[in-house]
């Protein structure tokens, strides 16, 4: 797998970033909704992923983001900039550090991508983290454990089922979705998602079920979701605590865990 992308230096970003004149920022970059929380934060800024404008004098409405990843560079830079300026409105240092979430499915490309637009208006370091990866991390799981954690990540463009073992993901699968509905995955999208989180299960030691599934995403709690699951793959599976926040408290955790980031490789080593 991918690892993350512009990692900082021992001595450089990571522990400036702790001082208390500079800031460090953790940002989801959704499908649907985009979401940053600053160290010193007390609350999550939760915006809708979208940029509105006018074109010709019509009123026009642009998803910078689609399967989680960048679809429109310009939208996705005025959007990164409109959710810095919500953490500003309660923290107005400069950003030192910031940790973006990617999918682990994101090409090369993908990944450059989220960076170029994140550096830009962010004017710092960024590090890119994968997303099922710190959703684990902020679900509580002890990710640095050598026997394989899974990960269910349903978000509204991608949903991806990952193993998480002894700090890096193991083995991982990816659905793009088209669309979402507000009562979670469309009735075509269930069986798929339960049919590739099944195939990975059975890639994996017989020991990993003892470990069962923990669902993250805003789509985590779809009762037909967790109905089909549970039957099929016979194993306990539990719903990270308010599961549409834990890929950004897992990236605020890497940043004040700095032995936990060193043990997921997000740092130089």
């Amino acid at each position: 797998m991918a690892g993350a992308l512009a990692r900082a230096q021992p001595g450089g970003t990571w522990e400036r970033g702790m001082s208390p004149t500079r800031r460090v920022v953790a940002l989801d970059l959704g499908t649907a909704r985009t979401r940053s929380l600053a160290l010193s934060g007390h609350a999550i800024a939760d915006r809708p992923s979208v940029i509105t404008g006018r074109a010709s004098g019509v009123a026009e409405v642009v998803r910078p983001i689609r399967h989680g990843m960048v679809a429109d560079p310009g939208a996705c830079l005025r959007l990164v900039r409109l959710v810095l300026r919500d953490i500003r409105h309660y923290d107005g240092r400069p950003p030192a550090l910031v940790l973006t979430g990617v999918p682990i499915a994101a090409s090369p490309s993908d990944r450059r991508a989220v960076h170029a637009a994140v550096s830009e208006i962010a004017g710092c370091e960024v590090t890119l983290v994968e997303e099922p990866l710190a959703a684990a991390v902020g679900a509580g799981l002890d990710v640095l454990d050598p026997r394989p954690c899974l990960v269910l990540d349903v978000g509204a463009g991608i949903v991806e089922a990952v193993a998480i073992g002894g700090g890096a993901a193991v083995d991982a699968v990816s659905l793009q979705l088209g669309a979402t509905t507000a009562a979670g995955l469309p009735p075509y999208a269930l069986e798929s998602v339960v049919d590739m989180t099944a195939g990975l299960l059975r890639r994996l030691p017989t020991a990993s079920r003892s470990r069962g599934l923990v669902v993250t995403g805003g789509g985590a709690r779809q009762e037909q979701l967790l109905s089909r699951l549970r039957a099929a793959l016979r194993l306990p599976i539990d719903v990270a605590p308010q599961p549409q926040h834990a890929t950004i408290r897992g990236l605020m955790r890497l940043c004040l865990q700095p032995a936990l980031a060193d043990g997921l490789g997000l740092r130089a080593r």
